[in-house]
């Protein structure tokens, strides 16, 4: 599987194409939100003579969102994300006011519901959709067992994890998923967040300051 990233929007969030040998490929956590950015994106996925096949979200919070229409409407995918996020989903228009952005069209429906999928294909590539809830109720991290990759969301970020003070967070759910999700995939294996550069497992259990301070006991996260 071959990865390509994109930091779209003010909120600098992370938008990954992924593809293999066969040229299909999927978007992760689509946010781009100007023509510009929608520009970037179509141009590469052209330039690579990728065919995508679906628009796929690790969570629902606005900024990983905004480009999931465009997506529908250019190349006619399908959304796939977890149902556990539709409040979300629904409230985004909102969230990015907070913010001070006018938002385009928004997805206000999902077509493939992550919260009973246990996998996503594209081409001779399946990734294993494990439940990661914590920074929102229906987080998502996407595993390609093949190349030891892990698709993490804003769950588990380098050095550090994702918000739990917005609305649907909670600190003690997002800790017992990395810790009882994700760390156990592995040292190896490379995470791919949804801010910021990519990881290790490994890197995380030795440097990650929340991580570490859950492993050596000295939080209660249960």
């Amino acid at each position: 599987m071959k990865i390509h990233r994109f930091i779209f929007n003010p909120i600098q969030e992370n938008t990954y194409v992924a593809w293999d040998d066969t040229n299909e490929c999927i978007v992760i956590d689509a946010g781009n939100a100007s023509a510009r950015e929608d520009r970037a994106l179509a141009d590469f996925i052209e330039a690579q003579g990728l065919k995508p096949m679906l628009a796929v979200n690790t969570h629902c919070h606005f900024d990983h969102i905004l480009g999931v229409e465009f997506l529908r409407e250019t190349y006619g995918v399908k959304f796939a994300a977890s149902s556990a996020d539709l409040k979300l989903l629904k409230s985004g228009r909102a969230s990015g006011a907070m913010f001070g952005m006018e938002l385009g069209a928004l997805p206000e429906s999902i077509d493939l519901d992550l919260a009973e999928a246990e996998e996503v294909r594209f081409g001779n590539t399946t990734l294993r959709v494990i439940a990661t809830p914590g920074h929102t109720p229906g987080c998502v991290s996407l595993l390609d067992e093949a190349t030891n990759v892990l698709f993490t969301g804003d769950t588990l970020f380098r050095e550090s994890i994702g918000r739990t003070d917005l609305p649907g967070g909670d600190y003690p759910t997002i800790m017992r998923s990395i810790i009882g999700e994700i760390l156990p995939l592995g040292d190896e294996v490379t995470i791919y967040p949804g801010h910021g550069d990519k990881s290790t497992i490994g890197h995380e259990s030795l440097y990650n300051p929340f991580v570490v301070e859950a492993l050596n006991g000295e939080v209660n996260y249960n």
